[in-house]
């Protein structure tokens, strides 16, 4: 598993590749929001409310991804941090 966290203001971000998936999860004051794609990278990314909670919805750019996780944190999609290996997510 690789792990790679990084904090920007008030978010800590924390992206993790394990043996299934490559998940990017969000905190800020005790509320979580997590993307997750396959490990491959090609699949539609799922938005959870926590990085082993239930699929919200799917979305196919990271862009739209990540507007729904900061709805989820209360924060504008430009104040999520997004770590390197976290970038190329989405299709």
């Amino acid at each position: 598993m690789t792990e790679t966290t990084l904090t920007e203001g008030a978010v800590t971000a924390r992206y993790e590749k394990t043996e299934t998936e490559r998940v990017v999860a969000f905190e800020r004051d005790g509320r979580t929001a997590a993307i997750a794609q396959n490990r491959e990278g090609y699949a539609m990314l799922k938005v959870r409310p926590s990085a082993d909670g239930d699929e919200l919805e799917r979305y196919y750019g990271f862009d739209m991804a990540l507007d729904h996780a900061a709805e989820l944190l209360g924060v504008s999609p430009n104040e999520l941090p997004v770590p390197d290996p976290a970038a190329d997510m989405g299709m």
